[in-house]
C-alpha cells in the first residue's frame, strides 16, 4: 500500500489539474463567442502571435526541409528510389512537421509571453483593478489572445508548409542533382487535399491550446516574481506535452482508418 500511496497522489494531482483547466476553458471559450468582442485587442494579438513568429517558423520550417531531404535520400539510395524524396518531404511537412513544429515554436515564443504577461498582471494586482473598474479580465485579457492565436497559427503553417517544401527542393536541385521540374511535379502529384488540411486543422488546434496554456498559467500565478517564472515554465511545458499528444489523437483521427 505504501508503494501506491505516491502513484494515487500522482493520479489525484492530475485529476484535479485537468478539472481546474476545464474549469478554467469552458468561461473562455465562452467570453471568446459572446459580445462585446475587442476587435483591436485581437488584431493586436494577431500581429504579436503570428507576424512576428514568421521568422522563427519560417527558419525552423526551412531548415527541417532541407535535413528531411538529404536523410530521406541518403535511405531511399539503398533502395533505388531516390524519386521519392519529393513525396517524403511534402507528406512529411504538410502532415506532421509543419503544424507541429510551428506549434513547439509558437509555445516557446508566445506561450512564454503569455504566462509571463498575464502572470505579471495577477501579482501585481492589475487584474485585480480590471474588475473594481467593471472588465471582465477572461473577456479582455483570455478571450482575445485565444481567438488570435486560434486564427492566426493556420496561415502560420501553411507558411511553414510552403517554405519546408521549398527547403526540401533546394536541397534536391542543388546538392543532390534532382531535375527541379520533375521535383515539382512529382510534389504536386503526390500531395492531396487532405494532407493539408489535416495539417491546418492541427495547426488551429495546436493554436488554441498554446493561448490556452499560456493565459491559464498566468492567469493563476501566485508568489511574486519566482510564481511567475513557474508559470512561464509550466505555460511552455504543458503546451508541447499537449501538441504532441493532440498530434497523436487527431492523426488517428483523420489517418487511423
Amino acid at each position: 500500500m505504501v508503494l501506491l500511496q505516491p502513484i494515487g497522489r500522482a493520479v489525484l494531482a492530475l485529476l484535479a489539474a485537468t478539472g481546474r483547466v476545464a474549469l478554467f476553458t469552458g468561461p473562455a471559450v465562452g467570453h471568446c463567442v459572446s459580445p462585446p468582442i475587442y476587435w483591436r485587442a485581437i488584431l493586436r494579438q494577431m500581429v504579436d502571435i503570428g507576424f512576428y513568429s514568421l521568422p522563427v517558423v519560417g527558419l525552423t520550417a526551412l531548415f527541417t526541409g532541407m535535413v528531411l531531404a538529404l536523410q530521406s535520400y541518403t535511405g531511399f539510395a539503398r533502395f533505388n528510389a531516390e524519386g521519392a524524396v519529393a513525396n517524403v518531404v511534402v507528406l512529411s511537412m504538410t502532415r506532421e512537421l509543419g503544424p507541429v513544429l510551428a506549434g513547439l515554436m509558437v509555445a516557446g515564443r508566445v506561450g512564454a509571453a503569455m504566462a509571463a504577461e498575464i502572470g505579471t498582471m495577477r501579482v501585481t494586482e492589475q487584474i485585480d483593478a480590471l474588475t473594481t473598474l467593471s472588465t471582465n479580465p477572461m473577456k479582455y485579457l483570455v478571450a482575445p489572445r485565444i481567438v488570435a492565436a486560434t486564427l492566426v497559427m493556420v496561415p502560420l503553417v501553411l507558411v511553414a508548409d510552403i517554405v519546408g517544401v521549398m527547403g526540401g527542393w533546394l536541397v534536391s536541385v542543388t546538392k543532390l542533382n534532382f531535375n527541379s521540374s520533375t521535383y515539382l511535379l512529382n510534389t504536386l502529384t503526390f500531395v492531396q487535399t487532405m494532407d493539408v488540411v489535416s495539417g491546418l486543422v492541427k495547426a488551429a488546434v495546436f493554436g488554441f491550446v498554446v493561448s490556452l496554456m499560456g493565459c491559464y498559467h498566468g492567469f493563476n500565478s501566485r508568489g511574486g516574481a519566482r510564481g511567475v517564472g513557474t508559470a512561464t515554465t509550466n505555460a511552455v511545458v504543458s503546451a508541447s506535452i499537449l501538441i504532441l499528444l493532440l498530434d497523436y489523437v487527431l492523426t488517428a483521427m483523420f489517418f487511423g482508418a
